[in-house]
């Protein structure tokens, strides 16, 4: 729906296939500052601010166990002169005030109905409807999931891999304020966060074994609020878990290309891995950003092969850092070899104890390269005063 909104407020006549959204999704999602903007480019973000909690500061505790610990790291928003790293928002908010945008834009075409087959190449995309209709389209945008058709259809192949982890996902409510804070808890089964709601209320992601999740999924209201106020070292006092538990195997997906013969891969069609650090909608995002920019500058043909090209090499590197760095930091906390756990304990000690390295870190987090720019501008700054300085100690002027 975000792709469909971007490229008809870029000029694009849009076609989107795909039935009307469940409003049923309990989960929630953390959007940092760059893809609000594009939400509020798009007409949508005042809509959904009054149902979301801003995040002040990011923490990274943690919870495990072993030998080697690393030290709580962190991060406040004020220190890169934000009021704020993003808003977490409820998925069933943000889809219904994405689809009834998509059904008021003038320049989109709601088709509520998936794509049955695909017939790709030459010098249009066509696709069979379920509903028996079809449509025809120069570009063929790929949201379509982890498991995209499009892509198949396409040729691309992935690298993929599953890990021994689930992710249980649920909302709950909590005697003490959040204050805005979100909290990462590292443990030896991947991390528990939590993220604030509105209210006296945060969102839960607790990354545990399959089995294990089954098993927590399956307590009654009482015993799994009492677990959660444990792993959260009662850090929120009494929990009270809201009803509705959804569990999601994890694994990672890495498409080998991320554009081929008329179509373009956005989301997790393009990208999947774990839910570190929310940057799995905020990549997707990002991917459609790009895409309607490039779009804009191959308007007589988005789909030709230089169109693709280019898309192709805007993302990747966006895409494999965030990939490469999330799988790590996951990997990470499954491995009890013990130069990994040294190696994560000293990477997030010096981000704790170095303030510009964490500044780095937090810019980058928000939106790539601006963290190295930001650096790039102080180091000039600095060295603009140092030259004053020799100059006003030496009695020298222009």
């Amino acid at each position: 729906m975000i792709a469909a909104l971007a490229l008809s407020r870029a000029g694009f006549k849009v076609t989107l296939a795909g039935p009307d959204v469940s409003v049923g999704d309990g989960r929630t999602t953390a959007l940092m500052n760059p893809a609000l903007a594009m939400l509020d480019h798009l007409g949508v973000l005042e809509k959904v601010k009054p149902q979301a909690a801003p995040l002040k500061v990011m923490r990274i505790v943690d919870a495990t166990r072993r030998l080697v610990r690393s030290p709580t790291v962190t991060f406040r928003a004020s220190e890169i002169g934000e009021e704020r790293f993003g808003l977490n928002m409820p998925n069933a908010v943000l889809n219904k005030v994405l689809g009834e945008a998509v059904a008021a834009e003038p320049g989109i075409e709601w088709r509520r109905s998936l794509v049955a087959e695909w017939n790709l190449g030459g010098e249009r995309a066509a696709a069979t409807l379920a509903d028996g209709s079809e449509v025809c389209a120069a570009l063929a945008v790929a949201a379509d999931g982890r498991l995209s058709p499009a892509r198949r259809a396409a040729g691309i192949d992935v690298s993929s891999h599953a890990y021994p982890q689930a992710a249980l996902v649920l909302n709950f409510s909590h005697r003490s304020e959040h204050g805005f804070v979100s909290t990462e808890f590292h443990t030896e089964t991947g991390p528990c966060t939590q993220v604030p709601l509105p209210g006296n209320r945060s969102s839960l992601v607790w990354v545990v074994r399959p089995e294990t999740a089954a098993e927590l999924a399956a307590l009654d209201d009482a015993t799994l609020s009492l677990r959660i106020e444990e792993r959260m070292q009662s850090m929120l006092g009494r929990v009270s878990v809201d009803s509705g538990r959804q569990i999601y195997p994890l694994s990672t997906s890495t498409p080998r290309r991320f554009a081929a013969r008329r179509v373009a891969l956005v989301g997790e069609a393009a990208h999947v891995f774990p839910p570190i650090g929310a940057q799995g909608l905020n990549l997707g995002i990002r991917d459609v950003s790009d895409l309607a920019a490039i779009a804009g500058l191959h308007r007589e043909d988005p789909g030709t092969p230089a169109a693709l090209a280019a898309y192709d090499a805007r993302r990747r590197p966006d895409i494999l850092a965030r990939t490469n760095a999330v799988n790590l930091l996951n990997r990470s906390l499954l491995s009890d070899i013990l130069p990994a756990q040294m190696a994560r304990s000293t990477g997030l000690a010096l981000l704790r104890s170095f303030g510009p390295l964490r500044a780095l870190f937090m810019r980058e987090g928000l939106h790539p390269g601006s963290g190295f720019s930001a650096l790039a501008g102080t180091l000039d700054h600095d060295a603009e005063k140092r030259e004053a300085a020799f100059g006003r100690h030496h009695g020298l002027s222009n």
